[in-house]
């Protein structure tokens, strides 16, 4: 085999990942982020969350990845959930959102790769007489005491280290 077709060869696997995995958003590699230095990855408004990240010295966690909440003030109109708990996939009505990729300056190797995943709920939203979308707190807190909570929009993201290691 010619040295064209081993390296075509090599890049099958990560295209074919690459192929499956279409988000919602498109995004292209972020830039590269210096050791120690806490980024944000993503905002979502709707969740009042932050994603953040900070590449690390430590070998056995090169990445650190926290939701952060943006504000206390902010009205969480979706929930972000923990990934593992929820255990997103497709064949569970999710849908991946977003792939969000983060090269290290002190590693160009390495990267970090954020998998954000949404579960979309259908929200009916009644309009009162002027055409606006109003809850009452006295309906809603009848609402919550007998158990009619509506469902609303989930979010969990799950993070991993993709590339070689810098020694």
């Amino acid at each position: 085999m010619s040295p064209r077709h081993l390296i075509l060869l090599a890049l099958l696997p990560a295209l074919a990942a690459t192929a499956a995995e279409t988000p919602e958003r498109q995004r292209p590699v972020g830039a590269a982020q210096a050791v120690n230095v806490t980024h944000t990855l993503r905002q979502i408004p709707e969740a009042c969350a932050r994603l953040e990240g900070t590449f690390t010295v430590d070998a056995a966690q090169p990445y650190r990845f926290v939701v952060a909440r943006t504000s206390e003030q902010c009205q969480p109109r979706a929930k972000f959930v923990d990934f593992d708990k929820a255990q997103p996939s497709e064949a569970k009505g999710w849908k991946l959102n977003d792939v969000i990729r983060v090269p290290s300056a002190a590693c160009p190797t390495q990267q970090a790769v954020v998998r954000v995943w949404r579960l979309p709920m259908e929200q009916k939203l009644q309009l009162d007489g002027q055409g606006q979308s109003r809850i009452y707190l006295e309906d809603a807190k009848k609402q919550a005491a007998a158990g009619q909570i509506a469902e609303i929009p989930m979010f969990a993201a799950k993070m991993t280290v993709e590339g070689k290691a810098c020694p």
